[in-house]
């Protein structure tokens, strides 16, 4: 009868430990404490402007302060962080707008598809993954460029 009361506080405390444990790994995968911490760590050189994961978490993207993106994926206990280099993810819309499905050139094992919280943190990653798309050449033409005249041109009557 005792060895009963044993095995049953057993399984009994078995059971309590793996909701603790389920439940810290699912608070784990939403703290951006921790992904900041750990993309500071792998380029330090690089300031953080804005970041925003994805609704389960798995997925942080991160906006950097030069124009650049990284992006950051979750590995249970850590980040899996990396720069997203220009023209090597391709962004392609999905069914759904609070998501896109993304093809990373340069980390293939990080392709799928990315839903977020809402469509317009979809729409503001996707719009950081595009701007990361134009090369520095590209912008300084641009810059270089003369503005047009919006004015008309003068008709000359006689």
């Amino acid at each position: 009868m005792v060895w009963l009361g044993i095995v049953g506080a057993l399984i009994a405390l078995a059971y309590y430990v793996t909701r603790i444990a389920k439940s810290e790994e699912a608070d784990s995968r939403q703290d951006t404490g921790l992904a900041i911490l750990e993309f500071g760590r792998a380029f330090p050189q690089e300031a953080i402007r804005a970041l925003h994961a994805t609704a389960d978490g798995n997925a942080i993207f991160v906006r950097l302060h030069d124009g650049k993106a990284g992006f950051m994926r979750n590995n249970r206990s850590h980040y899996a962080c990396s720069l997203i280099r220009p023209g090597r993810v391709r962004v392609i819309p999905l069914p759904d707008a609070k998501g896109f499905s993304a093809e990373f050139l340069d980390l293939p094992s990080h392709n799928g598809n990315f839903l977020f919280g809402s469509e317009t943190e979809a729409a503001e990653v996707s719009l950081w993954l595009l701007d990361n798309h134009v090369s520095i050449a590209d912008r300084q033409a641009e810059l270089a460029e003369e503005p047009v005249s919006l004015e008309p041109a003068s008709e000359s009557n006689p």
